[in-house]
């Protein structure tokens, strides 16, 4: 790790240690399935996902309770449509992730459009840097992958126990990245942004008490979010750009780039975190069925109210 703490991946030969040969066959299965015509891809992919939907149980039920929490207003034959169709992508996920590690920039290019480019593109010539929200979408590894073909930035994430997986994703990653920093590692982003970089972190799933405030998200009144935006965005001054990356029904992949967020509400702790979640639903609201709704957003509640989850889903 260098003196700015960037992160590179790093091959050693405790990586072929006879107790990973089994995660460098399942790298190599994704690699070789990812080498196929993309239309096997995807029925491989919807495949998978139709067949978890019946093998994890608690997952689904995290994810139907989630769509009943922030779309009260839709029908249940509604939401149970999202739901099947989240599963898909919750299985098309696993290879679009190998398509983004493994893929050729000509082969990706040939799948995949940028609209709104030119939002990132007038605020780097500027240089200033540029917070890119990147919500939680089961298509987020490849979105990144394609975004970064234009514009390569700082990637922000957190090291995998597997240091097999953990190598083969920075490998990938710094496909469309400059480097990598440790989600801890704010003084890194702060620094990133300050010198123009383009930054991606991801402020919309559930944290944990540390450092988060209760805004509303969607019909949840109270759901904890982050107060990380709003530090980076204090000490470094960055624009904020929202971004989502959507599988379009032809099986191209189109990532949306929206105009710089204006207003930003920096000297308020909940104002900033009600404000960034409205954004987050906004992104959402563009391809529901593709968020990854298998989190347990609303896990984290004020101190003596009831979870939201039955003792079903907490133990998940």
């Amino acid at each position: 790790m260098s003196q700015n703490q960037e992160i590179h991946p790093i091959f050693t030969k405790r990586l072929l240690h006879p107790r990973y040969w089994l995660t460098w066959f399942g790298i190599s299965i994704l690699y070789l399935i990812v080498l196929l015509p993309y239309p096997v891809i995807y029925q491989l992919g919807k495949g998978l996902g139709l067949l978890s939907m019946k093998l994890i149980g608690k997952r689904k039920e995290t994810a139907r309770q989630n769509l009943k929490l922030c779309f009260p207003e839709k029908s249940e034959q509604e939401r149970d449509k999202i739901l099947r169709d989240n599963f898909i992508s919750t299985g098309l996920a696993i290879f679009e992730t190998g398509m983004a590690w493994f893929w050729s920039d000509k082969r990706l290019k040939k799948h995949s459009s940028i609209e709104g480019d030119s939002h990132i593109t007038q605020i780097q010539q500027s240089g200033q840097g540029v917070l890119l929200i990147g919500i939680h979408f089961l298509t987020l590894e490849l979105g990144a992958r394609i975004l970064g073909m234009s514009h390569p930035g700082v990637g922000v994430y957190r090291p995998n126990d597997n240091p097999v997986m953990d190598y083969v994703q920075l490998k990938g990653r710094l496909k469309s990245n400059k480097y990598m920093l440790d989600r801890y590692n704010t003084k890194g982003m702060i620094r990133a942004l300050k010198n123009g970089e383009l930054l991606w972190y991801a402020p919309d799933h559930d944290y944990g008490p540390k450092n988060s405030v209760f805004a509303p998200l969607f019909a949840v009144e109270k759901a904890a979010t982050t107060v990380g935006t709003r530090i980076l965005v204090k000490l470094s001054q960055p624009a904020i750009i929202p971004f989502t990356p959507k599988r379009e029904k032809n099986g191209h992949y189109t990532v949306y780039v929206t105009p710089e967020l204006k207003g930003y509400p920096i000297d308020d702790d909940v104002l900033a975190a009600t404000f960034m979640n409205k954004a987050i639903e906004q992104e959402i609201l563009k391809a529901p069925e593709q968020y990854m709704w298998l989190h347990r957003r609303f896990k984290t509640r004020p101190k003596g109210e009831a979870p939201l989850y039955t003792n079903k889903v907490q133990s998940d």
